[in-house]
């Protein structure tokens, strides 16, 4: 690969990796998810910033006592996380966005939530937040939630459309966007 062409597929210019349309067609993205806005990275910018401000002006929020949710909530974060990552490879799908989607997969988690590693993700950081008990990890949370429902999901969301149409039209209709 080039070095422009890494460039472009970084900050998710990649025309040259555009699908040409057939008659009638608008082009369609390669994956759903070229660009710098990758979900897992978006979270952990935000538990590490959360940490970071915890460190350096904490912000209690919770009596003691609600801490000792911050574990269960993070271990059943991780269970949906694998669980979700499971159903996508037993169906035959890639994973990470920035390959394409073989199928919609609509079993498992993804029979309660159109999005459950994001859902698993930011449960996570929420666990986190109640473990240590601060306000920050909550409230970075709410700015890497607000990134993901006005950026990153909106733009799989197109390209799911793109690509599957009306199969991809119903399961949005009968499945949530988070749960």
């Amino acid at each position: 690969m080039s070095a422009g062409r890494g460039a472009r597929l970084c900050l998710g210019l990649a025309n040259d990796m555009i699908q040409r349309p057939s008659q009638n067609q608008q082009p369609m993205p390669f994956a759903a998810n070229l660009g710098l806005a990758r979900p897992p990275i978006i979270y952990l910018i935000a538990i590490l910033a959360g940490l970071v401000m915890h460190f350096a002006w904490p912000i209690r929020f919770v009596p003691n006592l609600a801490r000792l949710f911050g574990a269960p909530i993070a271990i059943f974060a991780v269970t949906l996380f694998m669980w979700s990552i499971r159903t996508f490879r037993s169906a035959g799908t890639p994973v990470p966005g920035n390959q394409p989607t073989t199928t919609i997969v609509q079993v498992g988690p993804y029979h309660f939530s159109r999005n459950p590693i994001y859902l698993a993700f930011s449960l996570f950081q929420t666990g986190i937040a109640l473990g240590v008990n601060d306000a920050w990890i909550l409230i970075t949370l709410l700015l890497a939630i607000f990134v993901m429902s006005f950026v990153v999901i909106p733009r799989e969301e197109r390209y799911l459309k793109a690509r599957f149409g009306e199969e991809y039209a119903t399961y949005r209709t009968n499945v949530r966007r988070w749960f």
